[in-house]
């Protein structure tokens, strides 16, 4: 009996031992009942197949509980040194799919904005629509495992009335070709923070072992995603905490330096520095570079602004006093600026507004200095000479040398068209007080002196003999007129050999720049600059001429009605005959000599001439008549723009290649 049961047990103990399936099982009594064993030899085997089958069945119970241990232990594991809460999901969502063995696992959490469920990590998915689903709570089987805190399970989800089914879920489930679905609770305490999923693409009923397996694994990653909060909130934090020492250190650091540089900009006052001593210590406390800008250099932003403002790539600060502009201290290299360090800045500015004031108030006292001595070498030339050159050394000035007197005025009008024709008006006052303090400035640096007078301002200024009287009228009218919108016009003298010797000769240069301007303004040529030798004989005519009101229409009608059909012949026809005319009468009236200042041939000088002829009747050659048209010329010439003069037979660029006439 004994050895019949040994027998019959021994192929299930091979079986056992080598692990083989369930179906092999079967095979030794269908071997036994092949080779016609007894009914009792059959019976045994039949009863040795069930026991191994438990023997079997309990052992693969035992493994399984090994490794869904060894899962949770690794997971714990992971857990205790969490770094990254991703990598710590997917690790749970991988075991959960591979010791429950299904196709899928994933994990969705709550998202308190919207009120639903969001996809967090999938394993085993293949359809992008279903990695991006969202599920609103109560809808499909995970919003109803978030809304009730129970788990739920189906072997077949689309044929389960159980679950309110919406088109987006089960458009995703089914891309995903999901059946069986078991899902499980993450729970917080009393709150569902998301939901843990299996799922197969085939029906399938899953046991409560593997339903508590999900759900230990779902308590695992409730408490990696609440471990992961706490780090995040702590670290936030640590976080905050660090930058409000960082604010701090940089507030005391910031009050420090601005009370250094506002005791610094006090002693600069008190020393009585200037504005480039304070643009040097608020570049040593700010860092970067700190420039001093004139008003006319001020950037529109400054200008409105009455804080430091940023502008391009610079920081600046409106230097102004009652409502004048007087400049602005320019930060640059220092790309922000805070609100302690914005109020260093606007304090500097209004300390150098205060130095600007001293300053000025300085130099108006030297311009009335300077003003009185003018004006006493031009209404009193009996003056002792010792006493003028004693005062004009304490203002740095030699009257023992070369100097040239320019008389200048507020621009009054602009010629219109040909001939001279300025719009009459007196200038305003503000800008007779720009000119006046732009002339006091270039006399204090040319070392000369500069009064108010006439309307208008003179100036006695060093002549080396570097530049004629006629450029240095013109450089004044350009220097002055940058300051003065409606620009100046400037008349200059002929060089006074040494004023403080000859006084009565700085009252007469005075007189004959004055006449310069006369000139210039009948001549239409206001906001130019000029001496006597630019225009000749012509000047002392129109200076005389120019006593009188309505002279420069006088002048204009002059030159209309001798010359004025061919100026209007040219202009209407882009010819040449005025620049003929001149070349003609400055070569003796000869053909052959204006075809050579014109680089034209003879025959082209004669068809012009005849042209003219036509135009100015056949006597304009007479030497009556000839007269006054050379007169007329020259007065045309005069009234033209800068750009468009040209001394006798020279023509402009744009007449040098005329059309026929």
């Amino acid at each position: 009996m004994s050895d019949d049961h040994a027998e019959t047990e021994t192929p299930y103990l091979a079986l056992l031992a080598r692990g083989a399936p369930a179906a092999e099982y079967e095979r030794p009594v269908l071997r036994a009942r092949a080779d016609g064993a007894p009914p009792d030899h059959l019976a045994a085997l039949d009863r040795a197949k069930h026991l191994a089958l438990r023997v079997r069945a309990e052992l693969e119970d035992r493994r399984r509980r090994e490794a869904e241990l060894s899962a949770l232990f690794a997971t714990a594991h992971d857990l205790a040194g969490l770094r990254d809460l991703d990598a710590v999901l997917q690790a749970i969502v991988q075991r959960a799919r591979s010791l429950l063995g299904t196709d899928v696992a994933y994990l969705t959490l709550h998202d308190p904005a919207a009120g639903d469920t969001y996809m967090r990590v999938t394993d085993g998915s293949v359809s992008a629509r279903f990695q991006q689903l969202r599920l609103g709570m109560g809808e499909g089987l995970g919003g109803l495992v978030a809304q009730t805190a129970r788990p739920y399970v189906t072997d077949d989800y689309f044929d389960d009335p159980r679950f309110q089914h919406t088109r987006t879920i089960d458009s995703g489930v089914r891309d995903e070709g999901l059946v069986a679905i078991l899902g499980v609770p993450l729970r917080l305490g009393s709150r569902v923070i998301g939901v843990l999923f299996a799922a197969d693409r085939r029906a399938r009923a899953f046991e409560r072992g593997q339903t508590a397996l999900l759900a230990s694994f779902a308590a695992h990653a409730a408490v990696a995603i609440d471990t992961a909060n706490l780090l995040a909130e702590t670290r936030s934090a640590l976080a905050g905490l660090e930058a409000a020492n960082e604010i701090i250190r940089d507030r005391s650091a910031v009050i420090e330096r601005a009370s250094d540089v506002h005791d610094r900009l006090t002693a600069l006052v008190l020393r009585g520095g200037d504005v480039h001593d304070v643009a040097a210590a608020v570049a040593e406390s700010l860092g970067g570079q700190v420039t001093f800008l004139e008003a006319g250099e001020c950037p529109a932003a400054a200008v409105d602004s009455s804080r430091a403002v940023r502008h391009g790539d610079g920081w600046y600060a409106a230097v102004s006093a009652g409502g004048e502009l007087l400049g602005a201290l320019a930060l640059s290299g220092h790309p922000a600026l805070d609100p302690v360090d914005q109020r260093t800045l606007e304090r500097a500015a209004m300390v150098t507004s205060l130095l600007q004031l001293a300053g000025r108030q300085a130099g108006e006292a030297e311009q009335r200095v300077r003003g009185e001595l003018l004006d006493d070498l031009l209404d009193a030339p009996g003056r002792d000479p010792r006493l003028l050159r004693e005062r004009a050394a304490r203002l740095r000035a030699d009257l023992d040398t070369p100097h040239v007197v320019l008389a200048a005025r507020v621009a009054e009008g602009a010629a219109q068209g040909c001939v001279p024709g300025p719009v009459e008006g007196p200038p305003p006052a503000d800008h007779r007080q720009r000119l006046w303090s732009a002339a006091s400035h270039l006399a204090a640096t040319r070392h000369g002196l500069a009064a108010a007078r006439d309307g208008g301002t003179v100036l006695l200024l060093p002549h080396d003999g570097r530049h004629s009287p006629s450029e240095e009228a013109r450089r004044a009218a350009r220097q002055l007129g940058a300051a003065v919108p409606a620009g100046v016009t400037v008349g200059a003298s002929a060089p006074v050999r040494a004023p403080a010797a000859d006084p009565g000769a700085v009252a007469a240069a005075y007189a004959e720049a004055m006449r310069c301007l006369d000139v210039l303004h009948v001549l239409g040529r206001d906001g130019e600059g000029a001496a006597a030798d630019d225009f000749g004989f012509v000047g002392l005519l129109l200076a005389e001429a120019g006593d009188g009101a309505g002279s420069g229409d006088r002048i204009g009608r002059f030159v209309a009605r001798t010359i004025g059909p061919v100026v209007a012949y040219d202009t209407r026809r882009g010819t040449a005959l005025v620049p003929t005319l001149d070349a003609y009468f400055a070569g003796g009236m000869s053909p052959a000599r204006t075809k050579d200042a014109l680089h034209v041939h003879v025959n082209t000088v004669a068809q012009r001439l005849d042209r003219v002829g036509r135009l100015l009747g056949p006597d304009w050659q007479t030497p009556a008549r000839a007269l006054e048209i050379q007169l007329a010329l020259r007065l045309h010439r005069l009234a033209a723009p800068p750009a468009d003069r040209r001394g006798p037979g020279g023509a402009s660029p744009a007449r040098d290649r005329p059309r026929p006439a």
